[in-house]
């Protein structure tokens, strides 16, 4: 692919709103697809060393999303400034925000790698960490140390994704994941270094990615954006553009890990540890079954915003309505697929030893949790909306507001007030999601006939 393809996806992405989405959207799903693969294939290397070692890698595992979130949101900064000058047809203030996008990443690396090396034990030990907290801190001094890597790599993709290219992250992704999964088993078995070795193996892998895409960058120069330090010329505007979108997006992946155990404790309350076994294994089989929507939404973001730059708001609308109808149809093919095979999907993750007991509740989880991800079709583009047109706060509010606000709330209602238990809960988390889902809908339709 050469950077003329790349000025022909800024084309497409004014000129053909749809067809961008979706050309955008596949190489998406396929990335967002592997790694949520990653943490599972970790997990499945890791249990070999025993169930402590498999809860201490556990334990650190929301830690490990923060980092993940500062990329993919930082990331999505990026996408959102550069799609937004190369809609207004400035492609020299999209090359600078791009190097701007790379030293703005470094920066907060080195902030969240010095604030979590103080406080890795105090947090590991208020999540509860117990008799594993060696495990969890050998595994996660490794991965805190090379944070950059992994907040880096992430990040780089939103320079891809600015410019219109979801293709080439994709490939990245994927050779990393089979890096990750040759190294796994050689780190932490044949080298002997248990847990501390999936950690090496896991940055190893972020490294990979990192050197491929400099390579696209600085060695083979066919990108569109050239992110060199010869372009970069400090503008305060183009960094408060990054990190208005960056920040908040960030802050609202910190948000799943905030609500995660908030659930899980009322989840103690009502049921047992049973039952938080089976929303933290049902929930990542979830994240999986909504990865599509999740791509649809980020690819939205570059979609809009290139055409907000451009001022063409009724490509805004046009992309937006789209999203929503691709997203339904994804949606409910979901739901039917995993509320029919719910029981063989269930017995994948519960199939050996003492997890065989939560095999029945796994099952009836995945059957009703389902029930909304039709209505995530109208939320999740709507929220990317937000972030397309730069304002980052507003999309942070709203996911905040549905995943915590209205979830906690039903949740807690149906399960501890009215007394239906775990069912309570669970249909809590769907009862929040179809009211806040259709809610956010109506706001973006209103944010964006403000715009005309």
């Amino acid at each position: 692919m050469n950077s003329n393809d790349n000025s022909n996806n800024v084309e497409v992405m004014l000129g053909n709103p749809k067809q961008a989405l979706i050309k955008m959207s596949i190489p998406l799903i396929v990335s967002l697809l592997i790694t949520s693969f990653y943490n599972l294939i970790d997990a499945a290397w890791v249990s070999g060393l025993g169930a402590d070692a498999l809860a201490g890698v556990g334990f650190f595992t929301p830690i490990f999303m923060i980092l993940v979130g500062f990329g993919n949101g930082l990331g999505s900064g990026a996408a959102f400034a550069i799609s937004k000058y190369l809609g207004e047809e400035n492609k020299q203030k999209a090359d600078n925000a791009s190097i701007h996008s790379i030293l703005i990443d470094i920066v907060i690396s080195i902030v969240i790698t010095a604030l979590l090396l103080i406080f890795l034990n105090p947090i590991l030990e208020v999540m509860g960490a117990g008799q594993t907290i060696g495990y969890a801190t050998d595994y996660g001094l490794i991965i805190i140390s090379g944070s950059i890597l992994v907040i880096l790599s992430n990040a780089l993709y939103g320079i891809f994704r600015g410019e219109g290219d979801t293709t080439r992250p994709m490939y990245a992704m994927i050779a990393s994941a089979i890096l990750n999964m040759i190294l796994d088993p050689i780190f932490i078995y044949t080298l002997n270094l248990g847990v501390e070795g999936a950690a090496v193996a896991t940055l190893i892998s972020a490294l990979f990615v990192i050197l491929i895409l400099i390579y696209w960058f600085y060695v083979k120069r066919d990108t569109y954006l050239k992110p060199n330090l010869s372009n970069f010329n400090f503008k305060r505007g183009i960094s408060i553009d990054i990190v208005k979108v960056g920040l908040p997006a960030s802050i609202q992946l910190l948000n799943n890990a905030f609500f995660a155990a908030v659930f899980s404790a009322l989840l103690a309350f009502v049921g047992s540890t049973d039952s938080v076994a089976v929303y933290s294994t049902g929930w990542r089989i979830v994240i999986i079954g909504t990865t599509p929507i999740l791509a649809i939404g980020t690819a939205l973001i570059s979609v809009i915003a290139a055409n907000y730059g451009a001022r063409n708001f009724k490509n805004i609308q046009i992309a937006h309505r789209y999203a929503m109808k691709v997203s339904l149809v994804l949606g409910i093919i979901v739901m039917i697929l995993t509320n029919v095979f719910a029981g063989q999907i269930a017995s994948i993750f519960a199939s050996s030893g003492s997890s065989v007991r939560i095999a029945g509740e796994l099952t009836a989880f995945l059957a009703w949790i389902v029930i909304y991800y039709p209505t995530m079709a109208a939320g999740v583009p709507s929220t990317y909306v937000f972030q397309g047109i730069g304002k980052g706060i507003t999309a942070m509010f709203q996911t905040i507001i549905r995943e915590t606000g209205f979830t906690i709330f039903f949740a807690y209602l149906l399960a501890v007030v009215l007394g239906y238990g775990v069912w309570g809960a669970w249909m809590g988390i769907v009862l929040g999601e179809v009211v806040s889902n259709n809610l956010t809908m109506l706001w973006a339709d209103w944010e964006i006939k403000k715009l005309f």
